[in-house]
């Protein structure tokens, strides 16, 4: 059995912008890729600031958000199988 793990845009990545988003930038793993907890997955701009996103648990990539997409904080950027 397995639990989803969602991988978020931190609020804290806006504490300095004024810009209410920001955009994918690119992913550094493919759906389907094993991750460890804390292994950078992708980056995400926010003004002219590039900030890396971590996978919040240890498991394998199940979906992503596209390339170019507008996030907002606290949007939901791609989803994690984790064991249970």
């Amino acid at each position: 059995m397995r639990r989803i793990a969602e991988i978020r845009a931190s609020q804290d990545l806006w504490a300095t912008s004024m810009l209410p988003e920001g955009t994918v930038e690119r992913w550094m793993v493919e759906t389907g890729a094993t991750v460890a907890r804390g292994d950078a997955v992708m980056e995400v701009r926010i003004e002219d600031a590039l900030h890396e996103i971590v996978a919040p648990v240890s498991g394998r990539v199940v979906a992503l958000a596209v390339v170019d997409a507008v996030i907002e904080p606290g949007s939901v950027l791609g989803e994690i199988a984790a064991p249970v």
